[in-house]
């Protein structure tokens, strides 16, 4: 069986430190034998959630595409960037957007609700994030996905990356890569049970 994984960064910059540990944690899930959607959500623009945009104009046509996409996965692997302390605004708007009802008037909550989730972040701060995956952890469960207990925050990020596009610590760089395994491997256990 392949477990089918949604990879996707809450930030819009090219260059995402986030991105790029991203990569590194879904190569772990590969190396499992996971298949790897990945998305940037910054080619799904959407306007900032308001329950008045919604009644009056419904759920927005990219809102419609990531539902799809998420309720053809079965595990999310998030890289959440921390902005003042917390999770990106993109991250949320997007999650919060997701959640909607479905074309079909089933809950979006239900996009979430069993799916396997992890959680990592870097930051070019010392904390490497923790503060905004704590918090993108809490929002997931919030909507029911089980969450893993392996996460990863990168601090320093700006100087800890090898020119090859993996971690310059071999230890770190073995640890993210264990999160896309774990992720991988509890997804499995609950697809089967």
């Amino acid at each position: 069986m392949t477990v089918k994984i949604l990879a996707f960064c809450g930030s819009a910059r090219r260059a995402s430190l986030n991105g790029k540990l991203l990569e590194i944690a879904a190569a772990g899930a590969r190396k499992e034998g996971a298949e790897i959607t990945f998305i940037a959500l910054a080619d799904y623009p959407l306007p900032i959630y308001d329950a008045d945009v919604e009644s009056t104009n419904g759920v927005p046509e990219q809102a419609r595409a990531l539902q799809k996409l998420f309720a053809s996965h079965d595990a999310l692997l998030v890289a959440s960037p921390e902005h003042n302390g917390g999770y990106t605004a993109l991250l949320k708007n997007t999650i919060d957007w997701v959640s909607r009802p479905t074309a079909t008037g089933s809950p979006g909550l239900t996009l979430f609700s069993g799916k396997v989730a992890a959680v990592i972040s870097a930051s070019p701060g010392p904390m490497g994030g923790i503060r905004a995956m704590l918090g993108m952890r809490g929002v997931l469960e919030k909507l029911g996905a089980i969450v893993i207990p392996q996460g990863f925050s990168l601090g320093s990020a700006h100087q800890a990356f090898a020119e090859s596009g993996g971690l310059a610590d071999e230890k770190a760089d073995a640890e993210v890569r264990r999160v896309g395994l774990g992720l991988v491997g509890v997804t499995k256990q609950l697809i089967t049970s």
